[in-house]
């Protein structure tokens, strides 16, 4: 389906700031929705002929829809929509009329003239109608709390068509909490309660107010109720801040081992500062299972600070036998181990220093490259590269694939590049004597190992590329090799489910190829979705 942006970029000549405006309305018009017990229907003109387009639709939860079916993308002119046509050329909030019907269902009409105000604070021009419309088919007597709704989603309606709702919304935050059914409190332009739903009662019943709100002075209410004096001053400030008309950011209040959620609205219709409307939400156990999952994420991490630990102690014992080991090839081994053992604890160390079980690759399949180029027996000088981006990794996966990197990057750079004296022998003195002129002497390129990665397809292609020597003839790929080669493919084909392939490059050289399955819900940070496309 279709974006509010999109239909209205598409079907009317309205401005970038105009469709920002009409996103924020449709962020945060399910408390009016709630409050009305009607749906939202947000329709804009179309080229002026008397057409309107539905470019976004709410359903209250606190009653039943009017509409069974979707009316985004829905143009509509004529009869059926002259109230949308009043409230825009009038500017005006429409509520004449009988009610119509939508095939056994009976609703009530109502249109919102919707404006976005000047830099200079002047209401605007209307940009656009919000259609109220109510399903009458359950319509009874309203008790209080239905009375004190509408009252409010009156107040909220007018400030829509004056431009000043919804408020501006502080970086971080959302619109999920707290919602109407959570709690609602109304107060009036001196702060002091005039309404208190049951659940919002209960709240604070939780946090150890047994009276009835009603008559209390909330801002005072909070600051004596926070067990935290900064905290409880900070819950107060922002109810009298929305009693100033101003639209602070949602606080919270501890007490007695319960949590509560404050959002604070104000009410200004016609630009007249009434009162405020406070939404809260009971979070105790939301809060309680936060604190749970940060001490689980710290013990976790700690874990992995004590493996990456033992790993180098592990690592270092090696170390030390190596240097008591008199027998070369002996020697050799327990060095090869010492490095497998230090690329395990990259992994570790990174995810120690993580909130999840998951690492940034990238930075080490770097630190791996760089410690290859400085540990291998070699006396060349080989380069190492990166290409691509291999992202976020679950641990599962980073742990082999590390090892998988660190043996082909060793054995790419021992034995992909002969040293100086095997790659040219020097020519016999007959045969500089007798060569008629000087040849031109064309360098070789510099020795280098390039990593390249890409994610496609659900997988990550993987590929390890030297501009040495190329592979040795008669090479087995399945079964020739080294120890190293051994655990490549054990680790490739076995931990990480995937496939290798070990080849000589086009241009020369040797290319190891690898394909990586990704678990659905893999992250890559790039894109900043589960999995790639």
């Amino acid at each position: 389906m279709s974006t509010l942006r999109d239909l209205a970029e598409e079907h009317t000549a309205l401005r970038p700031a105009d469709i920002d405006h009409l996103h924020r309305i449709a962020g945060d018009w399910q408390l009016l929705s709630d409050l009305s017990f009607a749906d939202l229907l947000l329709w804009v003109p179309v080229d002026g002929d008397g057409t309107f387009l539905c470019v976004a639709q709410v359903r209250p939860t606190t009653a039943p829809t009017a509409y069974l079916d979707d009316q985004v993308g829905r143009i509509v002119g004529g009869a059926e929509v002259a109230h949308l046509e009043v409230a825009h050329r009038q500017g005006r909030i429409w509520r004449e009329g009988d009610p119509v019907w939508y095939g056994d269902v009976p609703a009530r009409h109502e249109a919102i003239p919707v404006r976005l105000r000047t830099g200079d604070g002047e209401a605007g021009e209307v940009i656009a109608v919000v259609g109220r419309d109510t399903n009458l088919s359950t319509a009874r007597t309203p008790s209080q709390l239905e009375l004190n709704y509408l009252t409010t989603a009156d107040d909220l309606a007018q400030m829509i068509a004056d431009g000043t709702f919804p408020p501006p919304r502080h970086p971080g935050e959302t619109t999920s909490a707290p919602r109407v059914g959570d709690g609602l409190v109304r107060l009036d332009a001196n702060g002091k309660v005039t309404y208190a739903s049951p659940n919002a009662q209960s709240a604070y019943r939780r946090l150890g107010y047994a009276s009835h709100l009603v008559g209390e002075d909330l801002a005072k209410l909070h600051r004596r109720l926070a067990g935290d004096p900064l905290e409880g001053t900070d819950a107060g400030n922002a109810v009298l801040a929305a009693l100033r008309g101003e639209a602070p950011p949602r606080r919270e209040i501890d007490a007695r081992g319960a949590t509560m959620l404050t959002r604070a609205l104000p009410l200004m219709p016609a630009g007249v500062p009434i009162g405020a409307l406070v939404l809260v939400r009971d979070i105790t156990e939301v809060r309680r299972r936060d604190r749970a999952l940060i001490t689980k994420d710290a013990t976790i991490r700690e874990i992995h600070h004590r493996v990456k630990n033992n790993l180098q102690t592990v690592a270092a014992l090696l170390r030390l036998q190596a240097r008591r080991v008199a027998m070369p090839e002996a020697r050799v081994a327990l060095e090869e181990s010492v490095r497998r053992v230090a690329s395990i604890a990259l992994v570790h160390e990174t995810l120690s220093m993580s909130s999840d079980e998951a690492v940034e690759f990238d930075g080490i399949v770097d630190r791996v490259a760089s410690a290859a180029t400085e540990v291998a027996a070699t006396e060349v000088s080989v380069g190492m590269r990166r290409r691509g981006t291999f992202g976020v990794l679950p641990a599962e996966i980073a742990t082999s694939l590390v090892m998988v990197l660190n043996e082909l990057l060793l054995n790419a750079v021992e034995h992909g590049f002969p040293p100086a004296d095997e790659e040219a022998a020097v020519p016999p003195p007959e045969a500089v004597v007798a060569a008629p002129r000087p040849e031109v002497v064309v360098s070789a390129p510099r020795p280098e190992v390039v990593v390249s990665a890409h994610r496609a397809r659900k997988q990550l292609h993987v590929t390890v590329t030297d501009n040495g020597r190329g592979l040795p003839e008669q090479f087995d790929a399945e079964r020739g090799g080294n120890l190293g080669l051994q655990i490549v493919r054990a680790l490739v084909t076995g931990e990480l489910r995937g496939t290798i392939e070990l080849r000589n490059g086009a241009d020369g050289g040797t290319e190891a190829a690898i394909v990586v399955p990704l678990a659905r819900g893999t992250t890559d940070r790039l894109t900043g979705r589960a999995g790639p496309p």
